[in-house]
């Protein structure tokens, strides 16, 4: 259970970071570090639950495709975190498109690694 939390709290830090570099995301909620909270969670218990199993049926797809189809598989979950976080919070982050979701996705990456390596995960 720890672990997930400090996953969780990597994830919320990594995207506070990718709301705040790009203008085609936007936090919804009042103070905005809920929604972004909120949708850090969800993206958490998407990330431990179904993605590795998504990612591993669709790997031929990703192969050839050259990993075109990993992006799209990430902006699809990072929009269901999205919804999710809306739907049932009334908190979250919007995502204005594709590209801005394969952007944030790299951002999230490199600041969740970053941030990762300093608290030991």
């Amino acid at each position: 259970m720890s672990h997930f939390i400090s996953r969780w709290l990597v994830l919320t830090i990594a995207a506070g970071v990718m709301v705040a570099l790009l203008p085609g995301m936007e936090a919804v909620g009042e103070p905005p570090i809920l929604g972004i909270a909120a949708f850090s969670l969800f993206l958490a218990l998407i990330n431990a639950s179904i993605k590795p199993v998504v990612h591993l049926l669709a790997l031929p797809i990703s192969i050839l495709s050259f990993g075109l189809f990993a992006l799209i598989l990430n902006w699809l979950f990072m929009e269901l975190a999205s919804w999710l976080a809306l739907t049932l919070f009334d908190v979250g982050v919007v995502i204005h498109g594709f590209w801005w979701s394969v952007l944030g996705s790299i951002i999230m990456a490199i600041v969740s690694g970053l941030v990762g390596d300093v608290i030991g995960e």
